[in-house]
């Protein structure tokens, strides 16, 4: 239907509106995907963290846990003999971590929350060793795992509003 004979339609057409949602959709895809990978690089930099402690190097990645550098410094407290079991237990607490990527980039908003509360423990943990800058970096992670979170929501609206846009257009 044309607006005035000037050949404008007083609706947008079906398409555009399904191009769009489609659109958006994809983008809080992204927006959950990428706030999800926030949780590999934790788990990822939190062992590459252990193995340097292991083999006596004297660098680490603020990103990583707390948790673990307190295990890896009583493994190598404890000896040589300890270094092997101190990974281990990092290591399931990396895989933790791993499983909330895993969920997490499938839009299930317990592998954020649960996450997010963990890896906020792990920052107050660091704040009382005063590792402000660890504390620092936390705390931008927190805020990308949160902007992670909020796609959820983004995304399911937009499927519901995909689902609607697609019963409208069936024909009676």
């Amino acid at each position: 239907m044309s607006i005035g004979g000037l050949g404008l339609s007083s609706a947008p057409p079906r398409t555009n509106v399904a191009r769009d949602l489609t659109v958006m959709r994809v983008r809080a895809e992204q927006i959950v995907k990428s706030g999800a990978g926030w949780f590999i690089w934790i788990a990822a930099l939190s062992l590459i963290n252990s193995l340097v402690t292991i083999f006596n190097g004297n660098f680490h990645f603020i990103l990583g846990l707390g948790v673990t550098e307190i295990v890896d410094a009583f493994a190598h407290g404890a000896g040589p003999a300890a270094a092997i079991p101190g990974l281990i237990i990092n290591l399931f607490v990396g895989g933790v971590f791993v499983l909330f990527w895993q969920f997490g980039r499938k839009g299930q908003t317990w592998a954020f929350i649960v996450g997010m509360v963990l890896y906020g423990l792990d920052g107050v943990l660091l704040l009382l060793f005063r590792d402000i800058l660890s504390v620092a970096f936390h705390a931008y992670a927190l805020f990308m795992l949160y902007r992670g979170l909020t796609g959820i929501s983004m995304l399911r609206k937009c499927e519901q509003a995909e689902l609607l846009s697609a019963v409208a257009i069936q024909p009676n």
